[in-house]
């Protein structure tokens, strides 16, 4: 797969500007090792836990981000989003920092937590059926009405600068442990994430081997790569993991961060 023209790329230079933007606002989790580990499988092994991060995923860097670089009148028309949980609160974590009106669309068999987390950091919530309805549809609808600009969950330049500060910090950690990093292995779901971890990783360590990791099952991103088009999972693939199901491909118009991955990044 080719990039196509009118996808605008992330530069490295907006995942340093990013950071400069999250700064006082991300907690700069902490690169940490275990003994254990590293006697097992022969070698140094380093974590890096954005559980720790504000609202408890990374998610809220790339959000943070995005949020930031609204002007006055897109601000003033809000913003909306749609994510089972993550996004969902990093998105109306930034939004209540910056004092921006939000609007989150998640599915009714969201983990309640998220949904009472989402609510108390000062959404409107929105749920629907994520088996007969489409999150698509609903955030159009809404932005038809009210102006306000959609937040993409992964597939948003500055989204995936944002996560791309994660990469950028791990790599400074790394130095500070006088520790060389072979390979990177990252979680992957929409692949915002991996995306920006990619981009640091080719800036900062080139000779780094980054690698995508994904549950047997939920495994569309090695599937479409290999194919050389996109793929979806099962649509009736089940998992403990809310984070992962997300819509078949026919309710998902938005360009794929396959788009990303092709650019050359790893």
């Amino acid at each position: 797969m080719n990039t196509p023209a009118s996808v605008i790329l992330p530069s490295f230079t907006d995942i340093e500007a990013a950071s400069q933007r999250l700064e006082g606002q991300t907690v700069r989790t902490p690169l940490l090792e275990n003994a254990t580990l590293n006697e097992q499988l022969g070698g140094r092994i380093l974590l890096k836990p954005e559980t720790l991060q504000r609202t408890g995923s990374f998610k809220f860097r790339g959000a943070f981000n995005r949020l930031s670089l609204l002007d006055e009148d897109q601000r003033r028309k809000g913003v909306v989003a749609y994510s089972s949980g993550n996004h969902a609160q990093g998105v109306a974590a930034a939004a209540r920092i910056l004092g921006i009106e939000c609007t989150i669309i998640m599915p009714k068999d969201a983990p309640s937590l998220k949904i009472a987390n989402t609510r108390g950091y000062g959404a409107e919530v929105v749920l629907y059926n994520r088996r007969t309805e489409s999150r698509e549809e609903i955030a159009d609808d809404l932005l038809e009405r009210s102006g306000a600009t959609l937040i993409r969950p992964f597939d948003d330049p500055q989204i995936i600068a944002g996560q791309g500060t994660c990469g950028r910090e791990i790599y400074q950690q790394a130095r500070d442990l006088n520790a060389s990093v072979d390979a990177v292995l990252v979680c992957c779901g929409g692949g915002g994430l991996t995306s920006g971890i990619a981009l640091a990783t080719r800036n900062m360590s080139p000779e780094t081997e980054v690698y995508a990791v994904e549950p047997k099952g939920f495994e569309d991103t090695a599937r479409s790569l290999a194919a050389g088009t996109r793929l979806e999972n099962d649509p009736l693939a089940e998992s403990i993991c809310d984070a992962l199901l997300t819509p078949p491909l026919a309710r998902s118009p938005s360009p794929s961060t396959s788009n990303f991955f092709q650019a050359g990044w790893w």
